[in-house]
């Protein structure tokens, strides 16, 4: 989900500048004395904002007195874009594992250290490349239960037996979590996947193509499809998964080897506003805040203290729980940043073959 507003990147400073003084809109590129009083956080917008704007920003404003203004939606191509030319719309976005590992490559991202947050704030393996991690979905099977009353398949061997679950098939056209599906349907242990073996992940693609009539593009797009019983077994976005059990629809879902992907908060390299970004940071990773915000959105929170303060039946519905997590298989931002842009150009082609 990346955005425009191209042209406004190729202002020059001394445009914008003068454009700020002439105007008494506010508008995202601040300069000064003021930089110091807000920063600017790249969002999904949506519900996803509304979740942020309650448990995150606005506390955090009412705490520091910092104020929070949003860019939407979430683009790494504006990151990337300010980083070049010194001009930034926003000082904080969250990244997935491929966009943050993308990121971290290009050196687009403010360096962590202790200076930045306290290694006491956080918990064992918060840092990742720069990012520190916050939630995280899952990439679950789901499948309709009016047409598997006795249960659909549990696990990724299961979803590619044809013979054994009949039935029409969807997967998100995004290769770094298909290919994990793949090669665990071909028998590799979730410890063993990364980084991935891309010729064992293909043939075993090979083996499920014929059977997948639509290959997903956005989370509404594989809701209806499942929602419309034009599709019976998907592999999906839990939280989108769970938006369809809470709307009575008849189907169900396994976390058996879910594939997790992490949203990671990060600052962008070179914004005026970096100690009050990472203060941002520090403040929304907290255990209490980072477990409502996950609870608003069907997300798992990172933070293994935010499961304190939630309910049991909560808990069990969040693919970072214990139990669900111990399920899992985390996408590896380290191991697989050097195949990205290798698998996803072979995956298109595969798609296209």
């Amino acid at each position: 989900m990346t955005g425009g507003h191209a042209s406004s990147l190729r202002l020059s400073r001394r445009k914008l500048l003068v454009a700020a003084g002439a105007s008494s809109l506010s508008m995202p590129f601040i300069h000064g004395a003021r930089a110091a009083e807000a920063i600017y956080v790249n969002t999904w917008g949506g519900p996803w904002e509304e979740a942020a704007r309650a448990v995150l920003f606005d506390p955090f404003t009412q705490a520091t007195g910092i104020e929070i203004k949003t860019i939407a939606p979430v683009s790494f191509a504006k990151l990337a874009a300010q980083v070049r030319t010194g001009v930034y719309e926003f000082d904080v976005t969250t990244l997935g594992v491929s966009e943050l590992a993308r990121a971290n490559h290009a050196n687009l991202l403010d360096k962590y250290d202790e200076s930045k947050i306290p290694a006491a704030s956080l918990w064992p393996g918060a840092v990742t490349l720069n990012g520190v991690n916050s939630h995280a979905f899952a990439n679950v099977i789901a499948y309709r239960q009016d047409k598997f009353p006795a249960g659909g398949p549990k696990n990724w061997a299961e979803f590619w037996d044809t013979a054994k679950f009949p039935g029409s098939r969807c997967l998100q056209n995004y290769s770094a979590r298909v290919l994990a599906f793949a090669l665990m349907a071909d028998g590799v242990a979730p410890a063993d996947i990364f980084p991935y073996d891309l010729d064992r992940a293909f043939r075993s693609l090979d083996r499920i193509k014929k059977d997948v009539r639509v290959w997903w593009s956005q989370s509404p797009q594989s809701q209806q499809l499942l929602r419309d019983g034009e599709i019976e077994l998907i592999g999906m976005w839990n939280t989108s998964a769970q938006q369809l059990i809470d709307q009575k629809v008849p189907i169900a879902l396994s976390y058996d080897q879910a594939v997790i992907d992490v949203a990671a908060w990060v600052v962008a390299r070179g914004t005026p506003r970096t100690r009050n970004a990472w203060r941002f940071i520090e403040f929304a990773v907290q255990p209490e805040r980072l477990a409502q915000f996950a609870q608003r959105n069907n997300y798992g929170p990172m933070n293994p203290a935010s499961f304190k303060s939630l309910p049991p039946e909560v808990v069990a519905r969040m693919p970072t729980s214990p139990e669900n997590l111990a399920k899992a298989v985390v996408l590896n931002a380290e191991k697989l940043g050097p195949q990205f842009d290798v698998m996803a150009k072979r995956f298109e082609q595969w798609l296209s073959s």
